[in-house]
């Protein structure tokens, strides 16, 4: 009798096993993301270009091109690369902590739905879509109600909507026409160049030292304030300069054309095809360096 009932104990065994197997509550993918704590389950590394739209129909459209993140709408103007990859790290990276919502109901409150967001952020990785994220309403300061496309989950991601615009324009690298290591500086009225550790003016005499950190730092700190409308980019091309910088550098050589239209400040640089607006501060730097101090005619 004890022979026949230990077969029959495994075999009920094996069945309990089964049955479990299969209808074990299983996560779905949603509620595994969300044990995850992860908003996205797109890689960062992967990443190669971004869309932003927000509820206006404005779009910005980023590129990866290498290291560097690029405009193509903008003809390929460089991206602030170190705030795309901050983004991406905010999106993907980061543990949101637990979801604060996952009905479909929250989703239009806090406007993180399908069709009622404030920022629909997409990522592509190789021309194929890998996440959407839905950016919304924020519950406090620097905080923004987000949700991906792949889940029911709703996050309050340490963001805000302002850090992620939908204009290629914001997107623009104001440090792009940096120059960090000049070796060579001429203008209408001086010249400076670089011998060794030492700096000298044409003339040879030892520049003012005052007046040649004002330039170099001016050149090494440079900022645009943004790209010139289509009407003033036609109106700066007929325009003349007020300064014209030659710069040979490290990186290589760059002429530059400061402008002024109705008191607005502008800048043009030989190594792009637009007119930038230029903060007052720099315009008033470069265009006020005095050429007697620079050229060491008084010491």
């Amino acid at each position: 009798m004890k022979r026949a009932i230990t077969p029959l104990l495994l075999i009920l065994l094996i069945q309990c096993i089964l049955v479990a197997a299969v209808y074990w509550p299983r996560l779905t993918e949603s509620e595994q993301a969300t044990a995850a704590n992860k908003l996205s389950r797109a890689q960062p590394g992967t990443i190669n270009e971004i869309h932003i739209g927000d509820e206006y129909d404005n779009q910005a459209v980023l590129q990866r091109t290498g290291d560097i993140w690029i405009l193509p709408e903008m003809q390929e103007l460089p991206a602030d690369s170190a705030r795309i990859d901050e983004l991406l790290r905010r999106l993907a990276e980061e543990d949101p902590g637990w979801p604060v919502a996952n009905t479909i109901a929250a989703r239009q409150r806090f406007q993180v739905a399908d069709y009622l967001y404030q920022r629909q952020v997409k990522l592509f990785a190789g021309g194929e879509l890998n996440d959407t994220i839905f950016l919304g309403t924020s519950p406090a300061f620097r905080k923004v109600h987000a949700r991906s496309a792949s889940q029911d989950a709703i996050f309050s991601l340490t963001l805000s909507n302002f850090d992620v615009p939908a204009l290629d324009a914001a997107w623009l690298d104001r440090k792009l026409l940096q120059i960090r290591a000049p070796l060579r500086i001429s203008a209408d009225a001086y010249s400076v160049h670089r011998e060794g550790e030492e700096w000298r003016a044409g003339t040879g005499a030892i520049p003012d030292e005052r007046e040649l950190q004002a330039l170099l730092g001016t050149l090494r700190n440079l900022q645009v304030e943004s790209v010139a409308s289509e009407d003033v980019q036609r109106e700066l091309s007929q325009a003349e300069a007020e300064l014209v910088l030659q710069i040979e550098s490290l990186a290589g050589n760059v002429t530059l054309e400061l402008l002024s239209l109705e008191g607005t400040p502008y800048v043009f640089s030989s190594e792009f095809t637009l007119f930038f607006q230029l903060s007052a501060y720099d315009f008033d730097r470069l265009t006020g360096i005095d050429f007697i101090l620079i050229s060491g005619a008084e010491g």
